[in-house]
């Protein structure tokens, strides 16, 4: 295999792998906020208060990312969700992302930011949709 390869047939491959397995587990988040799976010992939020409705986001976005539909608007809503859930939840406890827990809203913001950038991937239905076939 060469670069050329890589380059062309396989990143775009791997671009939906990673859209893929992100969305899966962010919405992992969501459920756990809203529908108690899997079981947290915190109890759910409130109705419309902020972690409800960052709940609602990570269920809804990353719905909507695992099959790859609206996947850069959606991905870059969730981006912002992730800077947001940083600076108003993590940070205040610390400067080191490692002690505030923010880490992994650091590592989703990103890779949310570069998703919303170079789209979909191979396996999406927004290409599926746009050129009327997935590579």
């Amino acid at each position: 295999m060469n670069t050329t390869q890589l380059e062309t047939v396989w990143a775009p491959r791997l671009l939906s792998i990673l859209r893929i397995v992100a969305a899966l587990i962010f919405m992992a988040h969501g459920t756990q906020k809203l529908l108690g799976f899997p079981v947290s010992p915190n109890p759910g939020p409130a109705a419309f208060s902020l972690p409800w409705i960052a709940g609602v986001l990570e269920i809804l976005g990353g719905a909507l990312l695992v099959p790859g539909l609206f996947v850069r608007p959606v991905a870059f809503v969730l981006s912002g969700l992730m800077a947001a859930a940083y600076w108003i939840a993590h940070a205040p406890r610390s400067v080191y992302p490692v002690l505030n827990g923010g880490d992994a809203a650091i590592l989703y913001c990103f890779v949310f930011l570069f998703i919303a950038a170079a789209g979909g991937g191979a396996w999406s239905l927004d290409r599926f949709l746009r050129n009327g076939r997935a590579a």
